[in-house]
């Protein structure tokens, strides 16, 4: 279970996407044409960067179309292999995607917390390799269950399929609830509120060529002295994991551990996950240690490797996680 909450004092959608247009109308010496990204508030983040998405539309009450764009290179989804695009930019693509959604086109307030129960890609690596302009991906969304309470939607499960040039790059699926401010007060224990909690003792980096990562400041584990099992590393004031305070750990972040344990136990210093399937069970608190282990799986008759990531926390189960991967490194 992971829930992303933010405030913000203007509510009006009308009003942000207003704000976010730029007319290059008249600029003849314009040599480009222009990009505007969908407003930050829509998606959860603090940082214009962060943003990847620059359009949407609603077709009928079920399917969307959404753009985005993905640059050369990011601060945190480096290139895999010196030229193909992180996968794990797909899975926050299609995050934001359905914070987008949720807000401007089916109502849901902002300061409502967004709860992830579960978030699956498979990509196409052939269709990942990144060129000399900026990618640009056409999503196209379908939300095959919509939960409402009251006639207002409250979670919803959507499905995705992303393109790039026509070419199928990724698909994804992912369901989500919503609570309201008083309700989260509720479910959530006391102190994790309070201004004054605070997060463990940052821990030391598990070295990033052991989990595919080219930086320490990216990895999000740290070692414990056992094979193929680490303390998750939380460091919040990292910029794109931590875009935002929270009191708990994002989702992203608990892919990204599963991600680097499944490079760890196949041995890859650079890695390119074919599939991710992850479902969260619980809020992983951030004061707490979390446990991450792997354990390689042996499918008969397939030509993939196959990992199962879990977290654990105060011995309960938090989250798990499917990786797929090639049998060869890239």
């Amino acid at each position: 279970m992971s829930a992303s909450t933010f405030h913000v004092g203007r509510t009006a959608v009308c009003d942000l996407t207003e704000q976010a247009t730029i007319s290059t109308a008249g600029r003849e010496d314009f040599p480009f044409p222009s990009l505007t990204t969908v407003p930050k508030e829509l998606v959860h983040r603090t940082s214009d960067a962060q943003v990847l998405l620059t359009d949407w539309q609603r077709l009928d009450q079920e399917h969307f179309s959404v753009t985005a764009q993905w640059p050369r290179t990011h601060n945190l989804f480096t290139p895999i292999a010196g030229g193909y695009y992180d996968p794990l930019i797909c899975a926050e693509t299609i995050r934001q995607a359905g914070n987008l959604l949720g807000h401007a086109e089916f109502g849901i307030p902002f300061g409502h917390n967004f709860v992830l129960w579960d978030l699956a890609i498979t990509v196409h690596p052939e269709h990942l390799l990144i060129g000399r302009t900026p990618a640009v991906i056409d999503l196209e969304i379908t939300y095959i269950e919509t939960k409402r309470r009251a006639g207002r939607v409250f979670g919803a499960v959507y499905e995705t399929v992303a393109r790039r040039d026509g070419h199928v790059v990724a698909t994804g699926r992912t369901s989500f609830t919503c609570t309201s401010p008083a309700v989260y007060r509720r479910i959530r224990p006391e102190h994790v509120l309070r201004p004054d909690h605070r997060p463990l003792p940052l821990t030391a980096p598990a070295a990033p060529q052991t989990v595919g990562r080219l930086s320490p400041t990216d990895v999000v584990l740290s070692p414990i002295g056992q094979e193929n099992r680490w303390q998750l590393r939380v460091d919040t004031s990292h910029p794109v994991l931590f875009d935002h305070p929270v009191d708990h750990v994002p989702g992203m972040v608990l892919m990204e551990a599963a991600r680097q344990a499944a490079a760890a136990a196949l041995g890859r210093r650079s890695f390119m996950p074919l599939g991710i399937s992850t479902e969260f069970k619980r809020y992983v608190e951030l004061d707490a240690p979390c446990i991450i282990e792997a354990e390689r799986i042996h499918e008969d008759g397939s030509d993939e490797e196959v990992v199962r990531v879990t977290g654990h926390q105060d011995g309960e189960l938090t989250y798990s996680a499917i990786v797929r991967a090639p049998a060869y490194a890239y």
